[in-house]
């Protein structure tokens, strides 16, 4: 161990002695007013108190709120301290009453506080100070924008420069820091119910302070905060016994495809290794043309990142600076690796390198530059031309257009007697930059320029000019091809990275709405795997794994895909470790293969891309596409397992609530029938002879109206049982809502032959795919419900129509009605009111099997008040599905 080592194990050691010995400092920190940090302290003090600890309330400002103040009911509160300041009394927090009483814990809200003058302390973290060293602990709360260390960049977010700060070291020296955090939206629900100030300051608060942005932002520097205390107090503990804590920020190295880029990732890996942080190579994108060689380079810097345990990010945006400190910002980096940049004495002289820029704009960043031993011959390489043969067809293409422009120039010299001739060499100029890059565009500017000096500025055929009108007119030509050369240039690569990045958000888009219409994991395969196999010109397909941990092809894309033994190895393997296998990675690349998981837990499989043989590794976005895509697959895949498993949970809760009905009918309702005709029939046994022929009649009708009954409820029971056997089962098929109707109002006719039925079906409702016998056993239910307490004279009105998306199905009688307070009950199991379903010869069946049939099918079942208030309209909702019966799955 060196002697710094031990010196900082020795101080660490005294830290925690002291404050061992020491009252201990617990802040209660927010990020903004309004949301609860006095109020946790209160419910902290009074379980203090609780447990018999001693505890005063040194100063709590409450603001008028009711609940706040209610805490400190049951809580000892010293008297403030009445102090007269420019003509008016205040009410401050008393010091020297609090040392006297010297409690174990006090209470003294707002750390931040600025004391009057005629105080003993300027600041209550100054007051808050003697107490601990008095040995008193202390629960205080803080706002995060009055933190000193965070004040410009609060200022930053908010436009507002806090005077009330509390010094980073003071802060340091607190035992426990807890977050009170509250969502912005409910915080600004609570400033708009005047819950935080009141109406005139809340509603310039809305406008300014407390607008989302800002609450998120400084949210956000909250949980920072925290965060960072855990780890300072962690460090510390850890130094104090030996260990060492590691930094959470990270580190961000920047990369630019020149050879030197593999040997920065090695670099920001030691340094992040050593600071114990996790870190990130990004590759800025600013659409310039790439040429192969570069392209390679950044690909094999960022699968040398991803083996070496970092992250690789392809940043987009036309300035560098601006994007790795808008990255850093979003990521919470501390420190920005980069290797020495080019050469640019006049950049350097403006201040507008890029090593410039980050020290100008990155104040808060360390800024380390990496000087790779051959920067001087990488420099001198990045200036020459690239050789190969689209250069050399790019150069002819150059010389071919100024040759034009020549032989233009000519003719227009000789016969059109046109004025300013340079026109036509700009037009070859800008022609040339459009279609080509920059340094050929140079190259036909200086090709130009030099050629209309000569054939054309007087003297002519020499680079002599004896006119300063002239010489001044070739040089502003040759600024003005330069700059439009550049212009040119950019907008065209601009142009380019538009087209790659709308080609890459038309195909995520197309497949996201295929995705959205999918209903099961076989047609998000398929949908997958085409959409795949089309952006990336390949054959693709998804992988699933069998019960017996062998993998198989789940759907494929544009023809059929024979699964080898590589393939299969490579997306075993990819699909158990989450990564990357196969061809164009370092793991199982025998593999024709490029396998991609496609994440979740658990696994819904991988991803195999099948390219031509000689064709080269994709490019950074393809492999980006194909990347997002595979997520975004993943993510479909998941929420179809996730959807499957809501609805059986539904399903068996629906199934477990009507098996619960038949448990309940079994035992209560159905003896009642049996004992009625088991009665009657011992009657007419024992005593067939002296019972009159009148009672014998009545004793006979008797047995056959129960008999009738019972057969109603036996129908229900097999009805329900047919629904909870093995699981509640929807065969669902396409069916006219008039055709439901139809049938259930003509099995009405039977049991109650005069009652009417009045139904009205509106003719926009489309074809419902259902389980057509259990929604006309349900519909059925709640008509027979109605029949039987509606007046002989009046009608049951079935009104169906379309809402929201949604099928309401209204059956309203007249009868008696249902009571307000029983409406919502009549639906439960064991209870029983003599009206409606639960009448005096009913089970209660009826409207519980109706909710458990339309509940399978998403829908609720709900009791009106009926028109008027009179009767009882039971309403049945049913959600629609979108499509027709073509596209239905079979």
């Amino acid at each position: 161990m060196t002697g710094n080592d031990r010196s900082a194990r020795a101080d660490a050691l005294l830290d925690v002695a002291d404050e061992a010995r020491g009252g201990g400092l617990k802040v209660f920190l927010g990020a903004a007013p309004g949301v609860g940090k006095t109020y946790a302290m209160l419910s902290a003090a009074i379980e203090l108190k609780r447990q018999g600890i001693d505890v005063v309330v040194g100063l709590v400002e409450t603001h008028g709120r009711i609940d706040t103040e209610a805490l400190l009911a049951g809580l000892e509160v010293l008297p403030r301290l009445a102090v007269d300041y420019q003509g008016r009394r205040f009410g401050e927090f008393d010091l020297d009453a609090a040392l006297a009483r010297k409690p174990a814990v006090i209470l003294v809200d707002e750390l931040a506080h600025r004391n009057l003058p005629t105080g003993r302390h300027q600041r209550r973290w100054q007051d808050i100070a003697e107490l601990m060293e008095a040995g008193i602990a202390v629960y205080s709360t803080l706002n995060v924008q009055h933190v000193e260390s965070l004040n410009d960049q609060v200022r930053r977010i908010t436009g507002v420069a806090q005077r009330e700060t509390v010094p980073d070291a003071f802060l340091d020296r607190a035992r426990d820091i807890v977050l009170v955090d509250l969502p912005p939206r409910e915080l600004i629900e609570r400033l708009r119910q005047g819950k935080v100030y009141l109406p005139d300051t809340a509603n310039h608060a809305l406008n300014a302070f407390f607008s989302p942005a800002n609450l998120a932002a400084l949210r956000e520097l909250a949980v920072e905060t925290v965060a960072q205390h855990v780890d300072s107090e962690l460090r510390e503990q850890m130094l104090a016994h030996g260990g060492a804590m590691p930094v959470r920020r990270r580190v961000l190295a920047a990369i630019d495809g020149y050879p030197h880029s593999d040997y920065l990732v090695r670099v920001a890996r030691r340094i992040a290794e050593r600071r114990g942080t996790p870190w990130t190579i990004a590759f800025v994108d600013t659409g310039a043309t790439l040429s192969v060689e570069r392209r390679e380079t950044i690909d094999a810097a960022m699968r040398l990142a991803r083996r070496l345990g970092g992250d690789a990010v392809v940043l987009r945006g036309h300035a560098v600076a601006e994007e790795l400190l808008a990255h850093a910002d979003r990521e919470g980096v501390a420190q920005i690796v980069l290797g020495r940049t080019r050469e640019r004495p006049i950049a350097r002289f403006l201040g507008l390198s890029l090593t410039q820029q980050l020290l100008r704009r990155g104040a808060h960043l360390e800024l380390t530059i990496i000087a790779t031993p051959s920067e001087r011959a990488i420099a001198r390489r990045r200036l020459r031309m690239p050789g190969g043969k689209g250069s050399r067809s790019e150069y002819v293409f150059a010389t071919v257009a100024a040759l034009i422009a020549f032989g233009l120039s000519f003719i227009a010299d000789r016969y059109l007697s046109v004025a300013n001739l340079s026109l036509i060499f700009l037009t070859a100029v800008l022609i040339v930059a459009v279609r080509t890059r920059m340094a050929v565009a140079v190259y036909t500017a200086l090709l130009c320029f030099f050629g209309y000096n000569f054939f054309f500025a007087p003297p002519r055929y020499t680079l002599a000019i004896s006119n300063l009108d002239d010489l001044l007119a070739v040089c502003l030509f040759l600024v003005a091809a330069l700059v439009c050369s550049r212009l040119a240039t950019r907008l065209s690569s601009q142009v380019q990275a538009l087209r790659s990045a709308h080609a890459q958000s038309r195909a995520l888009l197309s497949l996201g709405q295929h995705l959205t219409a999918s209903t099961d994991a076989d047609s998000v395969r398929m949908v997958g795997a085409d959409a795949l196999s089309r952006s990336l010109r390949c054959t693709a397909a998804v992988l699933v794994r069998e019960a017996d941990g062998t993998m198989r092809v789940g759907a494929a894309a544009p023809h059929r895909f024979e699964l080898d033994t590589h393939d299969g190895a490579a997306a075993d393997w990819s699909d158990r470790h989450r990564e990357p296998a196969g061809r164009y990675t370092d793991t199982l690349n025998a593999s024709a293969s490029w396998v991609l998981p496609l994440g979740g837990e658990p696994s819904v499989g991988v991803l195999a891309l099948r390219f031509a043989p000689g064709e080269s590794e994709p490019d950074i976005e393809r492999r980006s596409l194909a990347l997002a895509m595979a997520q975004d697959i993943g993510q479909a895949l998941q929420r179809v397992r996730l959807s499957g498993e809501l609805e059986s949970s539904r399903l068996e809760g629906e199934t477990e609530r009507l098996r619960n009905a038949l448990l309940s009918s079994v035992s209560h309702d159905l003896r009642s029938p049996l004992a009625s005709m088991i009665g009657s029939a011992g009657t007419l046994a024992a005593y067939w002879d002296s019972v009159p022929a009148g009672e014998r009649r009545e004793l006979l009708d008797a047995i056959l109206g129960e008999g009738q009954r019972l057969d109603r409820y036996i129908q229900n029971l097999l009805d329900m049982t047919r629904l909870g056997h093995g699981g509640l089962k929807l065969n669902r098929d396409w069916v006219d809502l008039n055709e439901v109707v139809a049938s259930a109002t003509s099995r009405l006719r039977s049991p109650f032959p005069d009652t009417r039925v009045e139904a009205t079906v509106a003719p926009d409702i489309p074809l419902l795919y259902v389980h057509p016998a259990l929604v006309e056993q349900a519909l059925f239910n709640v008509l027979e419900n109605a029949a039987k307490f509606s007046p002989p004279d009046e009608p049951v009105r079935l009104l169906a129509r379309m809402e929201n998306q949604r099928l309401l199905i209204d059956v309203s009688d007249r009868g008696p009605g249902i009571p307000e307070d029983e409406r919502r009950r009549i639906f439960d199991m064991f209870y029983s009111v003599a009206r409606g379903d639960r009448g005096a010869h009913s089970t209660g069946l009826g409207l519980a099997i109706c909710r458990g049939m339309i509940g399978a099918h998403g829908g609720a079942v709900e009791a009106l008040p009926g028109a008027g208030g009179q009767g009882t309209t039971i309403r049945i909702s049913l959600p629609m599905t979108s499509g027709s019966p073509e596209s239905a799955p079979q």
